[in-house]
């Protein structure tokens, strides 16, 4: 059987599901499975899977009815033989010694359950835009993870078998913040250790719409009333600061892009996280400068036409705005 199972939720993810499998197929650890999990999809994800399968004889293919990403993880762990399991999404990129170093992690630090990486972000076309959160969290990481998702996306961690006989399956009722649910849940339980390189490559989308970034509102939110809810009291008051990181990244993603004339929601959602966050954490008004130009971005959007306000933002106002 193989040591590690990689799980790799596919919906129409043709246009980048095979350097992501190659991503996979090139890692330096060997001993793997590799489960695509197809979700419905209607282009050529299946084909491109079952072609690379013939490549790689490691490669399995399953294919379900559209049930969204968590459904498609656990639809993953059901198949999965390996001791180790790990989730990548069908358009990031592992670093070639990625699991390998994960894994070298959990043999040293024998009490952790979970080893994650840092993170960068890319483009559509792979290319770097930005640095992750360069966290140095270990051990009994719950505190921090309960104020932001020092994972930052569901492609990072390495994770024992046995701890999801602890807390289950990633949970389906949730569209939005499904891998920070399943994190939390693992951190009241378990130790993480810490591989401090970026070996994840998460790829960014520029096109978040208001509904999208109002349906990440509801389901974080419930997020977070859980794990508080679980949490012990000591951590309770570190509610607030969770609430207000919440609201400063939905207001960035909101806000990634310039919005035109028909995305007027959009800024009126990014004006409203912005607020949010103040009333949560109101010292950020004087200490967070990006946030305070998040907050003009905004303004500078409602007030001129898209073609103006393109311009305003360009000469005066970074687009890249450091979270």
């Amino acid at each position: 059987m193989p040591l590690i199972s990689v799980i790799i939720p596919a919906f129409n993810a043709a246009p980048t599901l095979e350097t992501t499998l190659r991503s996979v197929m090139n890692q330096n650890f060997v001993d793997i499975e590799i489960l695509v999990i197809d979700d419905g999809s209607d282009d050529e994800t299946v084909a491109i899977a079952q072609r690379l399968a013939k490549e790689d004889s490691r490669i399995y293919v399953f294919s379900y009815p559209n049930g969204g990403v968590s459904a498609s993880r656990n639809r993953g762990i059901c198949h999965a033989q390996g001791e180790y399991l790990s989730f990548i999404d069908a358009d990031d990129l592992w670093t070639s010694n990625k699991l390998a170093a994960q894994y070298e992690a959990l043999q040293i630090h024998k009490k952790a359950a979970v080893a994650y990486s840092w993170t960068d972000n890319i483009d559509a076309e792979g290319n770097l835009v930005q640095e992750g959160i360069r966290t140095q969290a270990a051990g009994y990481i719950l505190p921090e993870l309960l104020q932001i998702n020092l994972l930052q996306n569901g492609s990072n961690p390495l994770i024992r078998r046995f701890a999801f006989e602890t807390v289950g399956g990633f949970d389906e009722s949730l569209l939005n913040a499904d891998d920070w649910d399943m994190w939390l849940r693992l951190a009241q339980h378990y130790e993480f250790v810490l591989v401090a390189e970026p070996q994840v490559l998460y790829r960014r989308s520029e096109t978040s719409k208001s509904a999208k970034v109002l349906r990440m509102e509801q389901h974080a939110r419930r997020v977070i009333d859980k794990a508080f809810a679980q949490a012990p009291k000591q951590l309770q008051s570190l509610k607030v600061k969770s609430l207000a990181n919440l609201y400063k990244y939905l207001a960035y993603k909101a806000l990634q892009g310039v919005p035109s004339a028909l995305d007027r929601q959009r800024v009126l959602s990014a004006l409203r996280f912005l607020f949010t966050s103040y009333y949560y954490q109101p010292v950020l008004l004087k200490k967070w400068k990006p946030l305070v130009k998040m907050t003009l971005r905004s303004l500078v959007c409602l007030s001129f036409p898209p073609n103006h306000a393109e311009k305003i933002i360009a000469h005066f106002i970074p687009s890249h705005m450091p979270f």
